[in-house]
Parts: structure tokens; sequence; C-alpha cells
């Protein structure tokens, strides 16, 4: 698995990001390219804007208890996966501004490193290694890199 706070790794997954188009489409699932990049920057939008509502304490109960293992775990995700409603993008997205921002939030989560991040709590997991983060990004983005032939 690459490492979200190795400037190699990151590289190799901002190249990745780069060789999308617009025209660029899934091998699997119901997304475009536009919804992807979309979907992708939730993930970090979790972590550095306050835009969605934080899980209550019984939410919280029940992703810990069945979905933190799928999302942290080395175990790659099968396609076509269910996942959360707040990282289904249904309306049309701008490609060029979807892409920037995820390539931004790499280049964040480089800059502000493993240290930062070792112990830090999530959204909804409660707090998480440095490992932890690691695979929830990486895997994610892997996933839906593959997804469209990059």
């Amino acid at each position: 698995m690459k490492n979200v706070f190795n400037q190699t790794d990151v590289a190799e997954f901002v190249n990745r990001v780069n060789n999308l188009t617009p025209s660029t489409k899934p091998n699997w699932g119901k997304m475009n390219v536009n919804q992807m990049l979309a979907h992708c920057n939730v993930t970090y939008e979790f972590v550095y804007d306050n835009i969605h509502p934080k899980p209550n304490r019984f939410q919280k109960f029940l992703i810990k208890l069945f979905a933190k293992s799928i999302v942290v775990g080395d175990k790659p995700y099968p396609k076509n996966s269910r996942t959360a409603p707040e990282f289904i993008i249904k309306d049309e997205r701008a490609f060029e501004k979807e892409k920037q921002r995820l390539i931004d939030y790499l280049n964040k989560t480089l800059q502000l490193g493993e240290a930062h991040f070792d112990g830090k709590e999530s959204h909804a997991m409660g707090n998480l290694s440095k490992k932890e983060w690691n695979t929830m990004f990486s895997k994610h983005l892997d996933h839906h890199l593959t997804q469209f032939g990059v």
C-alpha cells in the first residue's frame, strides 16, 4: 500500500490524478470522473473542512462496530461496494476544480505528516493510528483511481 505521508508515493498519486481527463470512463460503477473526484475529496473534507455534521454517539458506535475494520483494514475494497451517504455525489461537479482540490488535499496531508495524524481523532471512528490514517486515505484513493484506469 502506498504511503500518503511519503513524498514519492504522493507524487505517484498526483501523477495518476493528472492522467485523468474529463472524458475518462470508469471500469465499473455509476460515478463519472467528476463525481469520483468529488467523492474522493469527501474523505479529506471530514479531516480539513467543517462541512459535514458529526455522527451522534449511537452512529459512531455503529460505524466503529461495522465499518471501521473495513475502512482502515488492509483488505482492498471490492468493486461496487456500498458507501456512506455523505460520499454519494449525485450532482454534476467541475472536473478541474475537483481534481485540484484532491491534489491540494494530498499535498496538505503530506506536509502535515504522519506525526500530525498519529492518534488524531477521526470524524466518526475515534482516534486512529498513523497506519490507520494512511490505510484509509491510500486504499480509498487507489480503489477509485484503479476504477478509472489510472
